[in-house]
């Protein structure tokens, strides 16, 4: 029996970097998991199923159980059938991961509006929308575990106006909610990971590594302390009863 044995979890964001290798780590820990992933590129453009469906067929050969979602987070309907999948499917939502991002950098002073509006859109907006939905269901159970991954960016990267306004908006938000569903026996947490994934790839310090070393950062990170897998026991703890006080 795993740690989560009996759980039903939905992580967003999940078919690449750290949402996936929590995805995989809760399904190892005996978790139910609906991998949700737009399969947009790192600027929230496109759709593509592949990423999702990769996760779902890794989780599922590996004995696990999975099911693929290709909503949208910024949609409110999506969003919310994002969670009826898994209450329709496995009868609750016991863990929610959101981890879905985008980037679109650029300098303050020369941002658009568009830009600002897509980052905050995936990230804040987002969040609200799944965390709404499963907050509904959870708050009937009387209990459920909230997952939000914010970034060390909140704490002001330049260049990062949006994204940095975005994720400290999490931290917010999770404060909020943690309060309000407390009583509810509903923890409510957000992570603050600093990994090397394909987000890092694509700004000018990666494309950098890149060029010295003809290796992106995110293949070099690989087994470091930047691994983007390095995140996904805390996922899991927060979502365990061993975590039942942790708010």
């Amino acid at each position: 029996m795993g740690m989560l044995s009996g759980k039903n979890a939905l992580v967003t964001g999940a078919g690449r970097g750290i949402g996936r290798g929590i995805a995989i780590a809760l399904a190892r820990a005996g978790a139910k998991v609906v991998v949700n992933d737009l399969g947009a590129s790192l600027a929230g453009d496109g759709v593509e199923r592949d990423p999702a469906d990769q996760v779902v067929g890794e989780i599922t050969k590996s004995g696990g159980v999975a099911a693929a979602n290709y909503g949208s987070v910024t949609d409110f309907a999506q969003a919310t059938a994002m969670v009826e999948q898994a209450v329709k499917a496995w009868g609750r939502l016991d863990i929610l991961v959101h981890v879905a991002g985008i980037l679109r950098d650029r300098m303050l002073f020369n941002m658009t509006e568009e830009e600002w509006d897509a980052v905050m859109n995936v990230h804040l907006k987002g969040m609200f929308n799944v965390v709404r939905a499963a907050s509904v269901s959870m708050r009937e159970q009387k209990g459920g575990r909230i997952i939000s991954m914010s970034s060390v960016s909140a704490l002001g990267a330049p260049g990062q106006p949006n994204y940095a306004a975005a994720k400290a908006g999490i931290i917010g938000l999770t404060w909020s909610t943690a309060n309000a569903m407390a009583k509810y026996g509903v923890t409510v947490n957000a992570i603050m990971p600093s990994g090397a994934t394909r987000m890092i790839d694509s700004t000018p310090r990666g494309r950098q590594v890149f060029e010295s070393t003809g290796k992106w950062p995110s293949e070099l990170a690989v087994g470091t302390d930047r691994d983007p897998d390095n995140v996904a026991p805390i996922g899991v703890y927060l979502s365990s009863d061993a975590a039942a006080n942790v708010n």
